[in-house]
Formats: structure tokens, sequence, C-alpha cells
């Protein structure tokens, strides 16, 4: 059964604004889990909770019944585990729009790729202090990706170790890494991008922040952002996860050598 959260509301001082407010659903398989998310959430303003699920195919109704803007997502669930549900709701177009965040017990390579390859925004360890889950939950609302430098490193260094699109096992890896964009199968992405954007594409595949990328390149963060706005249009990406990874397969991305990232 879908468990709704009714009486849930934004945290006085929401008022009027609730209709802007980030809309948020958690699915876990742990009752006294989800509603301790639920608490944090309902807790600050800004934010509601639209949904809660207590299974992998409950929060995939609620993506596309609810329509939240970001879900909390477990990886260990029953019916359907949580990233075999991220792929159903980042494929569907009725849930594209959809931002998942991967929940984890652990910082393991194996949930961290199957997430980001599902088509997750990113990851948090459940044990993550609750200003910082407010905080993750903003910024990818925002659109952008929770993705730590050194995850990055990790995740460039993993596609290195997989058959580059159109090569052996190119089936097997389009099955997984959820609707790459078309820019970056059909050639070389240079082509549409100016000298400045391949500069910044090369650097959000280091892991590096829009204000990071303006001190590194010596431009206002407002300019930084402005280019990434350009690089997730002009490539048709969905976020910095999939900007990564056409970095990687356009050979903007160095790979961290064996044993660095960890």
């Amino acid at each position: 059964m879908i468990l709704e959260a009714d009486g849930v509301t934004p945290a006085s001082g929401g008022g009027d604004d609730s209709s802007r407010a980030v809309r948020v659903a958690v699915a876990d398989d742990q009752a006294l889990v989800r509603a301790g998310f639920c608490g944090i959430i309902a807790a600050t303003a800004g934010l509601i909770v639209v949904g809660q699920a207590a299974n992998g195919a409950e929060a995939v109704e609620i993506a596309r019944s609810a329509g939240p803007d970001v879900m909390l997502m477990d990886v260990r669930m029953p019916v359907l585990d949580g990233i075999a549900a991220t792929r159903q709701i980042t494929a569907a177009r009725e849930s594209a729009a959809v931002r998942v965040i991967i929940l984890t017990t652990f910082d393991l390579d194996e949930y961290v790729f199957g997430a980001l390859r599902a088509g997750a925004s990113g990851f948090l360890l459940k044990d993550t202090l609750p200003a910082d889950l407010i905080s993750a939950i903003r910024v990818v609302a925002a659109g952008e990706a929770l993705l730590a430098p050194s995850v990055t490193r990790r995740l460039i260094s993993e596609f290195a170790r997989t058959p580059p699109l159109g090569g052996p096992g190119a089936a097997e890896q389009a099955g997984e890494i959820r609707s790459l964009p078309s820019a970056a199968a059909a050639g070389p992405v240079t082509g549409v991008l100016t000298d400045r954007e391949c500069e910044v594409l090369s650097l959000v595949a280091t892991g590096l922040s829009n204000s990071e990328i303006a001190e590194q390149l010596h431009i206002s963060p407002a300019t930084a952002k402005t280019h990434v706005a350009h690089l997730l249009t002009k490539l048709d990406a969905r976020d910095r996860v999939q900007l990564v990874i056409i970095a990687y397969q356009a050979g903007l991305a160095n790979v961290a050598p064996p044993g660095t990232g960890r």
C-alpha cells in the first residue's frame, strides 16, 4: 500500500509559499526510518513531504502519481529494490523529472555506481546529519548532482573499465546507463561546444562545484553557472552525473590512477 503523508505539512513560516516548496517523497522499508526522514523534512521551511513508500514498487507509483521534485530512495527494499525503482522512475516519461537521492548504509562502490547508472542524482549515507540531508535535497532539487570529487574520480575510473558505447558489451552498458544524451552517442561533443565550454566540462568531470570552476578559470560564479547550464542544454544532459559520463566518452575527463580517490 502506498503510504501517503497525510497530515505532514511544511514547517511554520512556509505559509502561502507551500506551492513553491520542494516536494519530497521518502522510500524505505523501515517505518521508523521513514518517519524520521519525514519528520526532518516536514520541520523545514520550504520543504514538504508528498508521499511515503515501503518498497520500490510503491516508490515508482508515488513518483508517477505525486510528482515529487526529489525522492529519497533506500537501496535494499522488498518487491523492487531501490536501484531498479530508480531506473524505472528516471526512464518513464511521466516521472523522468523526479530526482532521486539514494540512501545507503555503507559507501559501497556497487551501490554508488549502480545508483548513478540507474539515473540517480546522487547518494547519501543514512547517518547523514539532518542539516546535510536538507542541504542535499535542496542541491539536487536545484538541478545539481550530489557527488563528491572522490566519488566522481571513482565513477570515471569505473567507466574506464567498461566498454565504450558501440564496442563489445555496448548493449549491456546502454541498458545500465539511462538514456545517455544523444549528442554524446552521436559522436564527439566538442563540435557543439565552445572552447570555454569544453574547459568547463572537463572541470565538471573532476567533481568541481560552480564556485570552484569559477576560481579555476578566473571567472565569476554566475558565469560558471551559465556555462554549466549551456552544457546541460546543448548535450541534452539531465544533470552533472551525465556530464561526467559525457566528458569521459568525449575524452575530456582524466581517469584517476588506481588507488586514488579512495
